[in-house]
């Protein structure tokens, strides 16, 4: 009996404290029983890490090439030598006598030490500080002269690192889908909000210019967008232009469904009473009537990051986009647009993997904030 008292104790109390719990609180315990999502918040975590981190965690200078190593295979680093020595084989090149393309050829008794925490190139340690120390590198900084890094995924035509120029663009493409959608949802929000509070010409005008813009194909409208860029901008001005191509086209959908929320929600009492106290109607309509459907935005805005990143990769890949300089995904990408690159140099297809796996993660989570941003359904 007294188990089975202590038993209806604890249930009381679960019952008091979920009665009690605040709504982000619900939310944050609905969240957290999803274990994909939370496997996948994870997962965009570390690629976030990864991109605070980019230059760090680069083994070379990313913009270094040599002919001497172009189209290199990815070289295995041989962690044991008669005790934990990390090393790469040394390379000898040559031409293949009936295709004359280079080949390299691994000299075994050649090692190449490689060490934690090396100096390399010098670079700004998330912006502030200036260092030059790497995750991994060269333990001899002359080697640096010879080869750019230990090729762990490979070169590209140019001999650059695609290991170091991974790093680089991870950050470019997903701080540019963030950045993407913080404006498209500022966008949408705010249009939307008015189009649905005042209704009239106001939401007249709105809804035909979102008209307009859903009508237009997608591809033809970032052609001409990207095409308004000028070829001798910076890669930062380039940048903050394709964030602010995709945030015109990305901003609709969200207008049409704050302005059905609003259409609902100006007719409650809640709204009546902040009008009849006097509340002006920007804090009527960003104070009371925004803040009730915040977990349906942040849930939106979670499957919408995808999205643009998987346009920034589009655009870059069909040459409209970021360029060269400039490291990016699809950037990277271009160099796999011929059948010869598939079948001969397929490591160049690399980054491949985490535009799929970022994707693949970004929908997963959104699945489980869409699911948590409802706490009470079953």
């Amino acid at each position: 009996m007294a188990a089975i008292a202590q038993g209806h104790t604890a249930i009381a109390g679960d019952e008091h404290e979920l009665f009690v719990s605040s709504q982000w609180q619900l939310m944050w315990r609905r969240f957290l029983k999803h274990r994909v999502a939370v496997a996948t918040a994870v997962i965009l975590l570390g690629f976030y890490g990864i991109s605070a981190f980019a230059e760090f965690l680069s083994m070379g200078d990313p913009a270094q090439g040599t002919h001497r190593y172009h189209l290199l295979r990815p070289q295995t680093i041989h962690w044991w030598d008669g005790g934990f020595s990390p090393h790469v084989k040394g390379l000898e090149g040559g031409r293949d006598p009936r295709t004359a393309r280079k080949t390299y050829t691994v000299l075994p008794d050649e090692k190449i030490q490689l060490g934690f925490f090396v100096r390399g190139f010098e670079y700004k340690l998330l912006g502030l500080m200036t260092t030059d120390r790497h995750i991994m590198g060269f333990t001899d900084p002359a080697v640096y002269e010879e080869r750019p890094a230990p090729y762990v995924l490979g070169s590209d035509a140019v001999g650059r690192d695609q290991w170091s120029r991974l790093m680089i663009a991870s950050r470019i493409s997903m701080t540019i889908g963030l950045v993407g959608v913080l404006l498209a949802f500022f966008l949408g929000v705010s249009l939307g909000a008015l189009s649905g509070y005042y209704g009239g010409w106001v939401d007249q005008v709105i809804q035909r210019l979102i008209e307009v813009l859903t009508s237009i194909p997608t591809i033809p409208l970032w052609m001409g967008l990207a095409a308004t860029i000028p070829r001798d901008w910076s890669v930062i001005r380039v940048y903050f232009a394709i964030t602010v191509i995709l945030s015109i086209i990305g901003w609709t959908g969200m207008a049409r469904v704050v302005r059905g929320k609003f259409l609902s929600l100006r007719e409650e009492d809640f709204v009546m009473a902040a009008q009849l106290a006097g509340a002006s109607r920007g804090r009527v309509i960003f104070r009371h009537m925004v803040p009730v459907f915040t977990s349906h935005i942040i849930a939106a805005a979670t499957l919408a990051i995808p999205g643009m990143i998987i346009s920034e990769t589009a655009l870059s890949y069909l040459g409209l986009g970021l360029r060269p300089p400039a490291v990016s995904w699809g950037v990277m990408l271009q160099q796999a647009q011929n059948v010869q690159t598939v079948a001969l140099f397929p490591w160049l297809m690399f980054v491949a993997i985490p535009v799929i796996v970022v994707v693949l993660s970004f929908n997963f989570f959104g699945d489980g904030i869409r699911d948590a941003a409802d706490p009470y359904s079953q």
